[in-house]
């Protein structure tokens, strides 16, 4: 992995967990947070959505998307088991 596409991957995690965190909980968690947050729901998108047959397509928009879906759900995840 090249440092362009670390940066690229950094990016895409940090821009996906700030929106994530506006739409879940009304705000972002710092930017170390959302990249954690952005990157934990790449990889959840990435494993939920091939099982459901969803492709949305490529591209860094594309990724950002997929993230901030996996995101979100990662966060209503720990929403629920917070709650219980």
């Amino acid at each position: 992995m090249g440092i362009e596409s670390l940066l690229v991957f950094l990016i895409v995690g940090a821009v996906a967990g700030w929106l994530a965190g506006l739409l879940v909980r009304g705000g972002g968690f710092g930017i170390l947070g959302n990249i954690v947050v952005g990157i934990i729901g790449a990889f959840i998108a990435g494993w939920l959505f091939p099982q459901l047959g969803i492709a949305l397509g490529t591209g860094i928009v594309t990724a950002i998307i997929n993230s901030t879906i996996g995101a979100v759900i990662l966060l209503v995840l720990l929403r629920l088991v917070k709650q219980a």
